[in-house]
């Protein structure tokens, strides 16, 4: 009489049921649905996760061009002032070397000048010098 089905079988399937159903609203559902809301959460982690690791990506490599682009400028803008330096100090030097040359030949103009002058002096100076020191040599004798 071990299986037999008496009254005792169909209260406990119904008291099964009864606890069964209570089971589902109390404990069931909230943490089926909050496993769900869960796993929202989780995906929605992974998602933000995904998202803004593709955009810093983005990000660094945009940055990476704008800095080549920095670095292009700035190395243009360099040639640019060297190419401006060089020729400026060449107009300088070669206005310098005019100013140069223009002081050399006023210089050596003065200098043949002078030459000149006393060249054209050096026979009066002769006499100038032998009459002083025949002056001084026969002022010795007297």
């Amino acid at each position: 009489m071990f299986l037999s089905l008496d009254g005792t079988a169909w209260i406990q399937l119904l008291n099964f049921g009864i606890f069964y159903a209570i089971l589902d609203v109390v404990f069931l559902r909230p943490v089926g649905e909050a496993i769900r809301k869960r796993r929202a959460y989780i995906t929605s982690v992974r998602n933000d996760y995904d998202r803004y690791r593709s955009e810093t990506q983005r990000l660094n490599e945009e940055a990476d061009q704008r800095r080549a682009a920095a670095r292009q400028a700035a190395d243009e803008t360099i040639a640019e002032a060297r190419t401006a330096a060089e020729t400026e100090a060449a107009q300088i030097a070669e206005e310098q070397g005019s100013v140069a040359a223009a002081l050399v030949t006023e210089a050596r103009t003065t200098v043949e000048a002078e030459v000149a002058a006393a060249r054209a002096r050096e026979a009066e100076l002769s006499r100038a010098l032998a009459r002083t020191l025949l002056e001084r040599a026969t002022g010795a004798l007297s």
